[in-house]
């Protein structure tokens, strides 16, 4: 199983970022998918999820990010996408891709002037 996230970087406020993760070694379209990210000192925390091809795709979203975000699967490339808008200096953190019991490596988000 693998997961590799993409898309992280410098951003500067009120910027955007797609951030992508390809699935790997198990069958995607079966299983929930999450972000989370994390501040160095902080415990890692939920920011958005779609569940299962077979349980609907619905998706859901921390109240922090509600309306900014948004979590899509790209099938094709097996794949989960995570558009983010409009972007907060708060958001600055390493975000993962988790599915299946397994996590990405993660990629840095920077939100700054």
């Amino acid at each position: 199983v693998q997961l590799v996230e993409s898309g992280g970087g410098l951003v500067q406020p009120g910027g955007s970022l797609r951030l992508s993760c390809v699935a790997s070694g198990f069958t995607f379209s079966r299983y929930d998918m999450s972000w989370y990210r994390q501040i160095p000192g902080q415990e890692r925390e939920l920011v958005a999820g779609i569940t299962s091809i077979q349980s609907g795709g619905s998706t859901s979203y921390a109240d922090s990010v509600k309306g900014r975000f948004a979590i899509t699967r790209d099938r094709a490339k097996n794949a989960v996408l995570l558009e983010m808008n409009n972007l907060r200096p708060e958001y600055t953190a390493m975000y993962y891709c988790f599915s299946a019991g397994y996590w990405g490596q993660g990629t840095q988000v920077t939100v700054s002037s």
